[in-house]
């Protein structure tokens, strides 16, 4: 017997989901509320449905609203190729190419958008429900949501795709919410690939989240969250992750591409860890601690910095100096254990020109422990290649004898007091007052 709670975009009678998805949703949304209109039946009453997407391509021209709780939207297949490296070929290659597009269950974001429009209004899943309870266990999984291009911006870009502007997201939740889960997703080339405010227990696991402005954004505040086992990479001006006021958040086994302004961004971010991640950047800036973060583990993740080597984004980066760290702390009592930072630039590139670049910064705060952090810095020539795979992948596996990087390894500025620094570099390249911290140099071998 078939559910009736069961819906399939392609078997719906209303709308044609192929040119519009989003209409199709939406009334079957509103066949739900229609249908489990009494919220206590037999100790239950509102189970909430599945709504189904077969791998194919439908337009969206009609933001879905979502305001029920147990609603999973799912398809079969995330879809996710590069379209960036599409966009940044001759067209005169692209005859040859295999496929053009992202694939499988996939949903291409048509709303027609004004320039200064609020910007909810550009996402394809917009959530939202006042009252109580908050709105719950909301899921999405194994579709792809496709931003199609990116817009000229005004910063004067050679290539309009580059921008990764385009006021679209892919989902927005505006309200408080509670377990909600986002898995086996893809994301590409949307302005936003997922804002959240407000959330509690939220799951955001094995997703493909990349060329997108900013991938994940934790807005308002929060609790008990995990962003595990994701391939991210932002862009230029965005974030990775971003989290704002919130505790608790657990950030796993994460693969962070390059490219994005900071790798993970945290303000107002308390008792919550970021453990086991590789993390890859061409900027420094990669983790960042704003607006008094404190109480926080980093531990056993791999920090990599390097340079850009893909022709089409010479030239650009975050605006950020080899001042500022690849780890930038501004709180107290946070832990920073174990990790590995690899710094493999060309001191013909550094900024300021003459600058140490600095790897871990203490801007300010007390009670912070910084210990057994092993840091390899190298002078490398940087080769630059017109193929984004082949360029990324030679960069990665060269590890050829180069020329000894000098480093601060770690800064404590004056405005730090009272913390602990063991093990993460030796005398001269910890900069410190130690007469209000505590220090301890990395033994020298044959010393």
């Amino acid at each position: 017997m078939v559910s009736k709670n069961y819906y399939d975009v392609t078997e719906w009678p209303v709308g044609n989901p192929y040119q519009d998805i989003g209409e199709v949703i939406n009334s079957m949304i509103a066949d739900i509320k229609s249908r489990q209109r009494e919220t206590d039946v037999n100790k239950g009453g509102k189970p909430g449905a599945v709504i189904y997407i077969p791998p194919g391509d439908y337009h969206l021209s009609s933001q879905v609203i979502i305001d029920i709780s147990y609603l999973k939207i799912m398809g079969s297949g995330h879809g996710f190729t590069s379209s960036s490296i599409r966009f940044n070929a001759s067209e005169n290659e692209w005859a040859d190419y295999h496929e053009l597009w992202p694939g499988g269950s996939r949903i291409l974001v048509d709303i027609p958008l004004e320039v200064d429009v609020e910007e909810y209004k550009g996402a394809a899943f917009y959530v939202e429900r006042n009252g109580d309870p908050r709105i719950s266990s909301v899921e999405f999984e194994g579709f792809c949501i496709d931003g199609l291009h990116f817009i000229e911006d005004g910063s004067g870009a050679t290539n309009p795709e580059n921008t990764y502007t385009n006021r679209k997201t892919g989902i927005y939740v505006a309200s408080a919410c509670d377990s909600f889960r986002i898995t086996g997703m893809g994301f590409v080339y949307l302005e936003h690939g997922i804002t959240i405010y407000h959330a509690d227990a939220l799951t955001i696991h094995d997703n493909f989240i990349a060329e997108c402005g900013n991938c994940i954004e934790l807005r308002g505040w929060g609790q008990a969250s995990k962003i595990t086992d994701n391939l991210i990479g932002a862009g230029f001006k965005g974030y990775s992750i971003y989290a704002q006021n919130f505790g608790g958040l657990l950030i796993t086994a994460n693969n962070v591409f390059p490219r994005g302004a900071s790798s993970i961004y945290f303000d107002g971010v308390t008792r919550s860890s970021i453990t086991n991640n590789r993390l890859h950047s061409f900027y420094p800036g990669m983790v960042v601690f704003k607006e008094n973060c404190s109480e926080n583990l980093v531990s056993s993740n791999h920090f990599l910095r390097d340079h850009e080597p893909w022709s089409p984004f010479l030239g650009i980066d975050n605006c950020l100096d080899d001042l500022y760290g690849l780890l930038y702390i501004n709180g107290n009592k946070n832990s920073i254990i174990a990790n590995h930072f690899s710094e493999v630039i060309n001191t013909k590139n550094i900024k300021p020109v003459g600058a140490t670049p600095v790897i871990i910064r203490l801007v300010s705060g007390s009670g912070n422990f910084i210990s057994s952090n092993h840091i390899v810095a190298t002078e490398v020539a940087a080769r630059i290649s017109n193929s984004c795979f082949t360029a990324q992948v030679e960069a990665l596996l060269a590890t050829e004898t180069s020329d000894a990087l000098p480093v601060t390894t770690v800064l404590v500025e004056e405005e730090s007091f009272q913390n602990t620094i063991l093990d993460s570099g030796t005398e001269t390249q910890v900069v410190m007052n130690k007469a209000i911290n505590a220090f301890r140099e990395t033994p020298m071998a044959g010393v």
